[in-house]
């Protein structure tokens, strides 16, 4: 079992940055991600991450914008947004696979979530 507490969320101005995180207990992780879904919108990735930080994924929209990083020591996952725009607007989900492999970009590749943390950017 994985418990997922997220933080960072807030309201920031376009061009502007935040940092989440994502904070894990219970047992070892291994691949992990982050998701986003804006009003109307069906849920997508946002990054995906192995457990040792060999292999990263990134949704192409947010690519050069957006860093996953993860510290295993602290069991955490991070998401470094910079220059966000309205179109980043959404609640942003962390996920954890409960068996080992490669990150994966699908919602049904995860096992655990966290329970959303919204991101609000104005124009």
């Amino acid at each position: 079992q994985v418990q997922l507490v997220e933080s960072g969320g807030g309201l920031v101005q376009a061009g502007g940055s935040l940092r989440l995180s994502c904070a894990a207990s219970g047992a070892r992780t291994s691949a992990m991600a982050w998701f986003r879904q804006a009003p109307g919108k069906e849920r997508e990735i946002v990054a995906a991450i192995s457990w040792g930080s060999f292999n990263i994924y990134y949704k192409e929209s947010v690519k050069g914008r957006f860093t996953i990083s993860r510290d295993n020591a602290k069991n955490t996952v991070y998401l470094q947004m910079n220059s966000l725009a309205p179109e980043d607007t959404a609640v942003y989900h962390c996920a954890a696979a409960g068996r080992p492999g490669p990150p994966r970009a699908g919602v049904h590749d995860y096992d655990y979530w966290g329970q959303g943390t919204q991101v609000t950017v104005s124009s």
